[in-house]
């Protein structure tokens, strides 16, 4: 542990506080992507099976528990509420998400620490993360229309993955050295993927607001 990986982990549960706020408080998911939402369930179910064969730490153990809970609870929301259900934009989140899965599960066969199935699993998490907001973006694009809680809950995402990328570069020359290709890599592929989205959004709180009219 140490100060990016503490501050990743809080902005990635502060990205998950923020969805969670936009869908109770305001009884919507508009702007939000089931796809990516259902991906991220393949994610932390495949990468926190060593649950049931290691204790690190209770923090690490909450901590996985909270992310598995909670990408549950927002799918529940998004397919079966009541009132939540009829503000998804099925019509606009058409990316093809299960042929993310395929492609990410044959690179952890063949790239990855160890092959046994807690290995191999959780490499394809990583690896299926890296690309598992793809449909949120493509969203994001063809609404054009992100109102502030969502483009809050995507650029924290991005900055979870940005400030991991720098907890590892800290580990590589704090611990020795040591090089972990899989999370850098991916980390960086993922990163890449909200470049544009960074951009776009910085640009826009520059943007002054027009005065309400008297």
């Amino acid at each position: 542990m140490n100060l990016f990986r503490l501050a990743g982990d809080m902005t990635h549960l502060l990205s998950i506080i923020v969805l969670l706020l936009k869908i109770r408080t305001m009884k919507s998911c508009a702007g939000i992507s089931l796809k990516t939402q259902e991906l991220y369930i393949v994610v932390f179910a495949t990468r926190y099976l060593d649950l049931f064969t290691r204790h690190v730490s209770y923090y690490n153990t909450i901590m996985k528990l909270v992310f598995l809970g909670t990408s549950v609870a927002i799918v529940w929301y998004m397919r079966y509420h009541k009132v939540v259900k009829q503000t998804y934009q099925k019509d606009e989140d058409t990316f093809k998400h299960y042929f993310l899965i395929p492609p990410c599960f044959v690179l952890a066969l063949m790239v990855h620490h160890a092959f046994n199935v807690i290995e191999v699993l959780w490499s394809f998490s990583l690896y299926l993360e890296a690309v598992a907001i793809l449909p949120q973006l493509v969203l994001l694009q063809r609404s054009r229309n992100i109102d502030n809680l969502t483009g809050k809950y995507v650029f924290l995402l991005g900055a979870y993955r940005a400030l991991y990328l720098i907890n590892w570069i800290y580990r590589f020359f704090m611990e020795k050295h040591q090089v972990r290709w899989i999370p850098w890599l991916s980390g960086l592929v993922q990163t890449a993927l909200y470049a544009d989205f960074f951009y776009y959004y910085i640009k826009s709180l520059n943007k002054p607001r027009k005065p309400l009219p008297v």
